[in-house]
């Protein structure tokens, strides 16, 4: 009997444990697809659970960082939702591969053409950006999420070192250390010259090893071509010594 009570008290922490923790984990987030690097550029994913059992996400608002503005961002489409870009002018001058920015993309907008987010579900929105600054270690992007029932959520909450997490946190991308390329050139550009000299490298190989075959076959013909004389040469003087020796027969 007492164990089977602590058993129960057991399930109900549990259970309260699991129902305190829930909303931690169930928030407006940003990941990058592979590295963040400090001046280079990279996809990253709007996370956007639903959280509620009763209403569908139809709307989705990301402020994008204007400490930090960035020069190129790009929405990759999401089907079934319709995105808007926001541009503004720089607080300060940009510049961009030696050229001027005059605009900036201050927000981007999606929203769904049919159901959007369902209870139960949750949905990734791809956009890249860049270049990524090199004097910070994260950026902010404020979001808000919109219900179907007019219910709106505003992660805007900043997370501070050292403090509890904030009931509705802003998404918060970390950035990894520069990459050695001073362009901030990715993992796949450096595999692909990699690639690229392995390439050239067989193909320097196979040229010297066909260069190498031709330089035998004219061996083995220069050898076929004398034995060929010298047996030529044999078969002559084998002819030659028979016909003298049937005229000296005819002679006797």
């Amino acid at each position: 009997m007492k164990a089977s009570r602590i058993a129960a008290a057991g399930a109900v922490s549990g259970i309260a444990v699991l129902a305190l923790s829930a909303p931690a984990f169930a928030h407006v987030s940003v990941q990058p697809e592979g590295a963040a690097a400090k001046g280079g550029y990279a996809v990253v994913d709007f996370k956007v659970p639903n959280e509620r059992d009763n209403a569908s996400t139809t709307k989705l608002e990301v402020n994008f960082p204007t400490d930090h503005p960035l020069a190129s961002v790009m929405p990759q489409p999401v089907p079934g939702w319709k995105a808007e870009v926001t541009k503004a002018k720089p607080a300060k001058p940009l510049e961009s591969h030696g050229k001027q920015i005059t605009e900036v993309v201050t927000k981007v907008t999606w929203t769904a053409d049919g159901k959007g987010v369902e209870p139960g579900y949750f949905q990734k929105f791809p956009v890249s950006i860049g270049a990524l600054p090199e004097d910070a270690d994260q950026l902010v992007f404020k979001a808000i999420q919109t219900y179907s029932n007019k219910e709106v959520v505003r992660w805007i909450e900043v997370p501070q070192e050292g403090q509890e997490e904030p009931d509705t946190p802003a998404p918060v991308l970390k950035l990894s250390a520069a990459e050695d390329d001073a362009h901030g050139a990715s993992g796949s550009d450096a595999k692909a010259d990699d690639t690229e000299a392995a390439a050239q490298n067989t193909a320097a190989d196979t040229s010297a090893s066909d260069s190498g075959s031709g330089d035998g076959s004219d061996t083995t013909a220069r050898v076929l071509g004398i034995a060929g004389i010298v047996v030529g040469a044999a078969g002559v003087a084998y002819g030659v010594l028979a016909g003298r020796r049937r005229n000296s027969g005819t002679a006797a």
